[in-house]
């Protein structure tokens, strides 16, 4: 699948199997261009903010909200790992296309997800790289979350790093809806 069709997917699976994006306040953690919150905000959602550390990635979701015309979405730059607890509960639905965090930020995903859970009241909707999944299995039964693998996904990676060799890598990932408890420590 290409990059669009991803969070199409994702998109069309949160709002009509789970009724989870409208009328809803939503998150979009590491949003880059917005693509999820804008897509949420033309699906009705209350209203959904997008979270992210990159400023150039915030000034093309900016662009995008502008070139849509739309009212219910906004951005905040901010790092997503130091997020503070104030944050607890303050959004319906949380959805995400965290950093895998294979080389460099190595854990980072799951700093991701256990902030996600945290800022969440009904669930968090993920994508996580498909041979991670048991490592994740583990920390949802650590955490007393419920984790639900909706789907499997092959993901068209572009390389973003020096270090990367190839232009693109296809991989495989799992789109995951984790019910969110509060029992994180």
């Amino acid at each position: 699948m290409c990059r669009v069709e991803v969070p199409a997917c994702m998109l069309y699976t949160i709002h009509n199997t789970f009724d989870d994006i409208e009328n809803k306040t939503i998150a979009d953690l590491g949003c880059g261009c917005g693509m999820l919150s804008i897509g949420s905000a033309m699906l009705g959602a209350g209203f959904c903010v997008g979270l992210d550390i990159d400023a150039d990635a915030l000034e093309t979701f900016n662009s995008n909200i502008e070139d849509f015309e739309l009212k219910n979405v906004n951005m905040v730059q901010c790092d997503i790992c130091s997020l503070s607890d104030s944050m607890s509960d303050t959004f319906d639905t949380v959805i995400m296309n965290p950093p895998f965090g294979t080389k460099h930020n190595k854990g980072i995903d799951m700093i991701f997800l256990k902030t996600a859970l945290q800022m969440a009241k009904t669930a968090v909707y993920s994508l996580h790289k498909t041979s991670t999944r048991q490592h994740i299995q583990k920390k949802a039964a650590e955490w007393e979350v419920k984790m639900e693998v909706l789907a499997e996904l092959r993901f068209d990676l572009p390389a973003s790093y020096k270090f990367h060799k190839k232009k693109s890598v296809d991989i495989e990932v799992d789109f995951i809806r984790f019910s969110a408890k509060k029992v994180l420590n």
